[in-house]
């Protein structure tokens, strides 16, 4: 088994390069070795995402090297958030989270994801180019409270419109917020599509879902997980729009 050195040395270089299964080994290891949550995020995997970041800038990384980068990152979130969300959190409501058909973009729903349940929302995660058919069958079968679109693509945003319809058709608009999101939209764009709802980032997802189910009290995440959703954030946002 390796040291700690070399778990953090591991999970650095692996997050670095975008070797995803490399970083789940290295953060399993470290979590065998009595590591914790706090010590993995802030000494390897949120310095590694800072390091991508610094290199998109002098031209030494491009988008697919930060892209590879923030999933081998999420690779680790997936097995140290269970950890950090407190279980003593009161369930807020349901939400139903899922990209838009057309686009296959997840990075910032999975990051929505993560905020939402460090706050007390459960999450049901549709995936990504997921058809109105699909999000009308997963409505009726959970009863959400709210349900977010997400959008990478200027191409895809009209479907915000057409999964709205869907749910006007199927008689369930009136029994969920909807919550409209994504690099390219904006709370201009969200208003038109007729989405409750907007949400710039992960950041905000927590705030503005709460504000549309009436729930008092300030947004608590856990430090942790709100810097490493902040670090990938961040690392993505001096990336282009990728329109394509």
């Amino acid at each position: 088994m390796s040291s700690k050195d070399e778990v953090l040395k591991g999970l650095y270089e692996n997050t670095l390069w975008g070797k995803a299964p490399p970083v789940k080994e290295f953060t399993n290891e470290g979590l065998e070795l009595g590591m914790t949550p706090n010590e993995m995020l802030w000494d390897a995997l949120i310095p590694a995402l800072e390091e991508v970041g610094r290199r998109f800038e002098i031209g030494e990384f491009f988008v697919p090297e930060m892209l590879i980068a923030a999933r081998a990152m999420q690779g680790a979130m997936d097995i140290l958030k269970p950890l950090m969300i407190d279980s003593g959190v009161e369930k807020v409501g349901t939400f139903l989270m899922l990209t838009v058909k057309g686009d296959m973009h997840d990075i910032g729903k999975n990051l929505c994801d993560i905020m939402l349940e460090g706050s007390g929302f459960e999450v049901i995660d549709l995936g990504v180019n997921v058809a109105p058919q699909t999000i009308i069958d997963n409505v009726t079968e959970h009863e959400p409270d709210l349900v977010g679109f997400s959008a990478f693509l200027t191409t895809t945003m009209p479907m915000f419109k057409v999964n709205l319809q869907a749910l006007e058709e199927a008689g369930l608009r009136d029994k969920v917020k909807v919550l409209v999101g994504g690099a390219p939209v904006t709370a201009d764009y969200a208003e038109k599509s007729g989405a409750d709802g907007y949400a710039k980032d992960a950041s905000e997802i927590v705030r503005v879902s709460k504000r549309l189910l009436g729930v008092e009290g300030a947004t608590k995440v856990n430090p942790d997980i709100s810097a490493a959703v902040d670090a990938v954030q961040n690392m993505a946002s001096k990336s282009p729009q990728d329109d394509s």
